[in-house]
């Protein structure tokens, strides 16, 4: 019989396999991410078909007309290296083909990307650290269910190439999960979000106008996992917040090329203390 592999758009229960896979692969994703990476863009989920079976994904999230990130892509391990994959990247490059594709992907990959008309920016490496107690006295810091909304899109639009609110609202919402802003004379100078994964919680995003409102959010965000294992993904370009988990004893266990097709977005990535996540940017 011929191996008929089929391409096609993903159910929500398809991208729970989706997500299985990840974890599998050691990425560690979040336990409840399904809603707000599908919400953020439904089209834009993919996976591959081979006799009827699940072999291989990828998401390919369109932010609007001008940008989109590219994540999830894994083929099954025994179905690597037989053609599968490059179809499904191919079609996940062909529904962005007008936008600026961004990607995390791992270093070994960077020659292959580049085929695809991809270009390194900078690295982000992941940090790991366990969850420790700390006195936080800090008026400034609240929970995110106090700030409006359309306040919390415009300042996190500052550190993403354009304005997120679908994804933002699905993501703040997640359960397990903690987000706490920096307010001060009511101005937003800072937030985070630490949520439950796989192993562990991870922190993303950690956005903040100074390495001090990041340090004090990031203490903060820990007393909800004390005892846990915390993971933190960094612009390598940002000294203050490798001195910041440095300081906190995280150490690093791997790293990935953030690469764009066009000229990378222009974000102050001295301010970005935590990307929010590898899979959509």
């Amino acid at each position: 019989m011929k191996n008929k592999y089929v391409i096609r758009r993903m159910t929500k229960s398809d991208l729970d396999i989706a997500i299985s896979w990840a974890a599998k692969e050691g990425w560690n994703p979040g336990l409840f991410d399904r809603d707000a990476f599908y919400n953020t863009d439904p089209k834009g989920f993919f996976m591959g078909f081979l006799n009827g079976k699940p072999i291989s994904c990828i998401s390919a999230v369109s932010y609007g007309k001008d940008f989109g990130f590219i994540g999830l892509y894994i083929v099954h391990a025994n179905h690597r290296n037989k053609g599968y994959g490059i179809k499904i990247w191919d079609k996940a490059i062909k529904y962005l083909k007008m936008q600026n594709i961004g990607l995390d992907g791992v270093v070994g990959q960077q020659e292959n990307y580049k085929k695809s008309g991809f270009r390194l920016a900078y690295r982000n490496i992941r940090y790991e650290g366990n969850g420790k107690k700390y006195e936080v006295v800090n008026k400034n810091l609240i929970n995110v269910k106090y700030i409006p909304f359309d306040v919390l899109v415009k300042f996190d639009s500052k550190f993403f190439p354009l304005s997120r609110p679908l994804f933002l609202k699905h993501w703040i919402e997640e359960p397990e999960s903690l987000t706490l802003c920096f307010l001060k004379n009511d101005k937003l100078l800072g937030y985070g979000m630490i949520r439950k994964c796989v192993t562990g919680y991870k922190i993303g995003p950690l956005f903040a106008d100074t390495k001090l409102i990041a340090e004090d959010i990031f203490r903060e965000l820990n007393n909800f996992a004390v005892d846990s294992l915390i993971v933190i993904d960094i612009p390598e370009a940002n000294k203050e917040a490798i001195e910041l988990v440095n300081k906190y004893k995280m150490k690093p266990m791997f790293e990935t090329a953030r690469m764009y097709t066009k000229k990378p977005p222009i974000i102050n990535l001295n301010k970005v203390f935590g990307v929010t996540t590898f899979e959509l940017g």
